[in-house]
């Protein structure tokens, strides 16, 4: 079967119950996107930034409690007492594994401690082989290698470290590319890796011609922060993948929701390798 006739099958009944259980994002007035700047440099000027320490040492914590089955799911650093599976994200996972004889070898783009590897730890498990590189910041590395890192599990610093050990055939850009000074520059440098999918998760669109940039202010119950954030232009954004890459299709990230001064949503976009594609 196809990935998009799995997605069709797997995703709207769950996601849609799973909306209703997990709103938390930012509902309080004063959180969530503000303001309109000219440029990305303005927008870091006026923001504390998301490289604190403090965002590192919480993100830890609370994944050691999940990596020691002492909790059962963490997202943005705070604990749930059920799993917020993403179907649609498992479904590419899945998808991607099965062309390879059940093993998975995935490049996790921004992937903090291992998030969306210890979220789908309970399916990962059934597959024969599973090698899950994060490619971080170098202090979430360090925290990576020290504390969570075993045969599956793996951090670096840059692309060419993680390609220098390992040939990942799934690119995941999972909340990533909307914090990012460049995006568009990541996004060409992964579609240079002869992967299977390209999978992005958790990424803001709007119906408007041009990117934006706002800032992202965080409510202190989650952590004290706020930093640059982009809504992309879906028609600016789509534009980059031509050539041997092919949108395949697209769904809704409804467990997201931020307020803020546009109409914008959270999407996933599964993009294909073409020659991937006539074997389906």
């Amino acid at each position: 079967m196809g990935l998009k006739a799995i997605l069709k099958q797997v995703t709207p009944p769950v996601i849609l119950s799973l909306a209703k259980k997990f709103y938390y994002r930012y509902s309080s007035t004063g959180y969530g996107l503000t303001g309109n700047y000219s440029s990305w440099e303005q927008a870091v000027a006026e923001s504390s930034g998301y490289d604190a320490q403090s965002i590192l040492e919480k993100t830890k914590l609370a994944l050691l409690k999940v990596k020691d089955q002492q909790a059962v799911y963490e997202r943005d650093s705070v604990l749930f007492d059920e799993v917020d599976y993403s179907w649609s994200l498992l479904a590419g996972l899945m998808w991607v594994a099965a062309r390879h004889g059940g093993k998975l070898n995935v490049l996790d783009f921004g992937g903090s401690l291992g998030s969306t590897y210890y979220q789908n730890r309970k399916f990962l498990a059934a597959l024969s082989q599973v090698r899950w590189n994060i490619v971080e910041q170098l202090h979430y590395v360090e925290t990576g290698k020290a504390c969570f890192e075993d045969n599956s599990l793996r951090f670096y610093p840059t692309i060419p470290a993680c390609l220098s050990e390992s040939r990942p055939d799934i690119i995941l850009l999972s909340g990533v590319l909307q914090y990012l000074k460049s995006p568009y520059s990541i996004l060409k440098q992964v579609m240079e890796i002869p992967a299977d999918l390209i999978l992005i998760d958790r990424t803001p669109f709007w119906s408007g011609k041009e990117d934006r940039v706002f800032i992202q202010r965080v409510p202190p119950e989650i952590y004290a922060a706020s930093y640059p954030i982009w809504v992309f232009s879906m028609e600016r954004f789509f534009s980059i993948f031509q050539d041997e890459w092919k949108v395949l299709t697209m769904f809704d990230n409804p467990t997201d929701r931020l307020n803020g001064p546009i109409d914008f949503s959270f999407q996933g976009i599964f993009i294909v390798r073409e020659e991937r594609m006539s074997t389906q």
